[in-house]
């Protein structure tokens, strides 16, 4: 079952990692995406996809650009002539160092692609979706978005705002038929995190187990794990569900 057919979903970030499979999830359930990122590396996903059988469209965005967002979604639309799902994935880690010593530069980074980058997408795309008639936004914040860690504090400052933000607009734009949820994933085996296991002086393996006995699933989680999330949020299996949090973590958070 194509559980998207003929939706037109943006996927920010959607070069690699949860942004890739998500785009690819919800191409193979019958979706149009655009993959939209500032890594070029979307290309290859949009020739994955159409090598798949889906249809998608690349566009370089970066998010934090008013006028850009402003203008990839406007080009979505009058490619794919409509706007169904924002899928708000785009985001980075930043400075890991305590609140005292970090830089105005370094917490206003986090804050540009992790916060506005959500708002501003989100800004120009409802527009789309009030005249589209409805729609559904996924956020995509953290398990560090509910709980702290004692650690890279913006990202947990910003993932924690993303989640507000997600249940304040869920409010705002109900009378419209727009649905906005947050996701909020545990730690995913992604070439990012991968690449910080190979950056590890115990190795890339023993760096694995390590995140694995954080979780009491006992592994981490892969990309397709949180797609997977993201799909039912995105299709109408959930038309009743908005201002939600959907937790997706090996059961880190019920520890």
């Amino acid at each position: 079952m194509k559980r998207v057919q003929d939706k037109v979903a943006v996927v920010t970030g959607a070069a690699m990692g949860i942004g890739r499979a998500t785009a690819m999830k919800l191409a193979e359930h019958g979706a149009k995406v655009a993959v939209t990122d500032i890594d070029p590396a979307g290309e290859a996903v949009v020739e994955a996809i159409r090598a798949a059988g889906g249809v998608a469209k690349v566009w370089r965005l970066d998010t934090t650009d008013e006028v850009a967002v402003a203008t990839v979604l406007a080009g979505v639309v009058a490619e794919f002539g409509k706007l169904d799902v924002l899928v708000n994935n785009a985001g980075i880690a930043g400075a890991d160092k305590p609140t005292h010593e970090l830089t105005v530069a370094e917490w206003d980074r986090v804050m540009n692609v992790n916060v506005k980058g959500v708002f501003l997408c989100t800004k120009h795309a409802i527009p789309h979706m009030q005249r589209n008639g409805g729609g559904s936004i996924v956020n995509l914040s953290s398990i560090y978005g509910l709980i702290g860690a004692g650690d890279i504090p913006a990202y947990h400052a910003s993932k924690g705002a993303v989640r507000l933000m997600t249940k304040n607009d869920a409010l705002i734009y109900a009378k419209d038929r727009i649905r906005v949820n947050s996701v909020h994933p545990g730690f995913i085996w992604t070439p990012l995190v991968e690449a910080l296991g190979r950056q590890s002086p115990e190795g890339v393996d023993a760096f694995r187990r390590s995140l694995d006995a954080l979780h009491p699933i006992g592994h981490v989680g892969e990309p397709d794990d949180i797609a997977y999330g993201i799909l039912y949020l995105a299709s109408d299996e959930s038309k009743f569900v908005t201002g939600s949090e959907m937790v997706i973590d090996g059961g880190y958070i019920a520890r």
